[in-house]
């Protein structure tokens, strides 16, 4: 485990405000349709600055959380951030895609089961929207490289679980995970009196040897939702000898946190 101090993750004043002179992003919403749901799902998608659809870019696949839907990222300015970071060389160009997580047929933010497991499986079933429809539909309609080392995925609480479920279940298709205040249930937890076995036993939380993945997890200093999970899921990763980035930074379970999360992650993948 890299557990760092909270400077070396600091963010310089402006960073999520737009500047003069500088050429942001495009933000579009976008629909597909899911074979794993049944439905036409909508996403939204950035494209870079001075996109140009001759190129090829990488992608990031940027995850919301448990009452969150793809529009949820939009509090955090991702099209600023991203946009600023690039425009001062510690980002490359890239294509984000901001999905729903909810991979059910009614996928509407905020359902009158939000915290009952079965909800909590609509995200897990994500990873098959994801595979199965997403990433083909955006590997077909826009110039993405599709090679590992031009792949991430990152997501906030219930997204960050989803990141950290996804990447260490297809390690060969994401070269980069992004946890922000990752939320319970990828190991043995219990909710509201019922225990529920985790999405990986402690050994199986592990990435296949030789694999140079890039793992970085971080934790808001009072979070007081998701507690001590981001860090139980560090330790986890250390004992098992999967090299990654650990940090709590100030702020709760909150866009504080989660938009310190984006800028850390962006200028560090690709």
């Amino acid at each position: 485990m890299t557990e760092l101090n909270q400077e070396m993750f600091a963010v310089p004043e402006g960073f999520d405000r737009k500047k003069e002179g500088v050429v942001y992003a495009t933000l579009k919403e976008i629909t597909y349709d899911s074979k794993t749901t049944g439905t036409t799902r909508k996403a939204n998608i950035i494209l870079p600055p001075n996109y140009d659809e001759t190129e090829k870019y990488p992608v990031l696949y940027l995850l919301h959380g448990i009452g969150g839907d793809h529009n949820e990222w939009i509090g955090a300015e991702p099209v600023t951030v991203i946009s600023n970071l690039i425009a001062d060389g510690q980002a490359k160009e890239m294509i984000v895609v901001i999905p729903n997580v909810r991979a059910r047929a009614n996928d509407e933010g905020n359902p009158p089961d939000i915290y009952n497991f079965e909800h909590f499986k609509a995200f897990d079933n994500f990873i098959n929207d994801l595979r199965d429809d997403l990433m083909p539909f955006v590997n077909a309609n826009y110039p993405v490289l599709t090679d590992q080392k031009n792949t991430a995925i990152a997501g906030l609480s219930m997204g960050g679980r989803e990141t950290l479920y996804i990447g260490f279940s297809m390690p060969e298709n994401f070269g980069y995970f992004g946890a922000f205040t990752p939320a319970p249930g990828l190991l043995k937890y219990t909710n509201f009196g019922v225990t529920e076995e985790g999405l990986f036993t402690k050994e199986s939380f592990t990435l296949p040897e030789g694999a140079d993945n890039f793992v970085m997890i971080n934790a808001g200093a009072s979070d007081d939702i998701v507690k001590i999970w981001p860090e139980t899921y560090s330790k986890t990763l250390e004992e098992n000898g999967v090299a990654h980035i650990f940090y709590v930074t100030e702020g709760g379970h909150d866009f504080v946190v989660w938009k310190n999360g984006l800028y850390n992650f962006v200028k560090r993948i690709f």
